[in-house]
């Protein structure tokens, strides 16, 4: 190829960076009208994404000096978005996560980034929004862009709204695999009724899990005593199963308790629920109790399991 062809190139992809980045406001000073830089927004992007992240990991995932990184995620932590906890397999290295100021943080950009694409493309006709979709994919192969393995969800706390989906997804869900009647509905109504007009900020939460913008799975822990801690209403949807979406449900309610200080964590359930019990079994937990009842219009065994923190 003839350098003056290759300039002309050149040029051409200069001139479309110029267009996009001012397209798309990274020029901007923060991130979405927000307090983030473009830097920023992608590390918190990472860690809603990641179960556990390392330092180094992130430095390779969005190549950036590991020097520069650190002093980024200090700043994060300074202003209470991210918390250090050492590793266990090795003391030398920190696991990096979302506090919960940080997973709202993440959510309303999360939220806002959408808003803004969905605003871009709903200023075009169909065939042109596949067009433009078709564009940016062939850019990404056509430079070598890996494809991204890693689980499409990430988790954030209840939004209002949320409380009523997880209502009517444990009814639906319940009735269509396990055939139970509408007093499991009643009894979720109850449950999550309770935890909002009694929640105590310092020592429980609920974490949403999401994918391509909608709910699809649930996970609550609240207080039983000052030492005990239950897990309560996990789900995930069918679409969304295999994902790993429970087990990294599971993981921040226990991350969670150890973190406020409880000394075990219970959870009560019902035999022939097997993904969730795989799952229970994989983290730790222990049955210790089970007791034959009639709910839901079956007869069931009621099964409580127990994990020392």
């Amino acid at each position: 190829m003839a350098d003056g062809e290759l300039d002309h190139k050149v040029d051409a992809m200069r001139r479309f960076n110029r267009f996009y980045t001012k397209q798309i406001g990274v020029l901007h000073e923060g991130l979405l009208k927000s307090p983030f830089s473009l830097t920023e927004g992608r590390v918190l992007y990472e860690l809603a994404h990641r179960k556990k992240a390392v330092a180094t990991a992130l430095s390779n995932e969005l190549n950036l000096d590991l020097g520069y990184l650190s002093r980024l995620l200090r700043a994060l932590k300074n202003r209470s978005l991210i918390v250090k906890e050492t590793s266990t397999a090795d003391g030398r290295q920190s696991l990096l996560s979302l506090t919960r100021k940080g997973q709202e943080a993440f959510a309303k950009l999360n939220a806002d980034a959408r808003e803004e694409i969905r605003v871009m493309l709903g200023g075009l006709q169909p065939r042109a929004q596949s067009r433009l979709i078709e564009a940016m994919e062939t850019i990404q192969e056509l430079l070598g862009a890996r494809p991204d393995r890693r689980s499409p969800f990430l988790l954030r706390p209840q939004q209002p709204g949320d409380m009523g989906w997880v209502v009517n997804r444990h009814g639906v869900l319940y009735a269509q695999e396990y055939g139970w009647d509408e007093q499991f509905e009643a009894i979720v109504a109850g449950i999550v009724a309770k935890f909002i007009q009694n929640y105590d900020a310092k020592r429980e939460r609920c974490w949403i899990a999401e994918k391509d913008g909608e709910p699809v799975g649930s996970v609550f822990l609240v207080s039983r005593s000052k030492r005990v801690a239950q897990l309560r209403l996990l789900l995930v949807e069918p679409r969304a199963r295999g994902l790993g979406i429970g087990e990294r449900l599971v993981f921040e309610c226990l991350r969670f308790a150890r973190q406020v200080g409880y000394r075990k964590m219970m959870l009560w359930t019902n035999a022939g629920l097997d993904a969730a019990r795989h799952i229970y079994e994989k983290a730790g937990f222990r049955l210790v109790k089970e007791e034959k009842h009639h709910s839901f219009g079956h007869d069931l065994t009621g099964q409580t399991w127990e994990l020392t923190l």
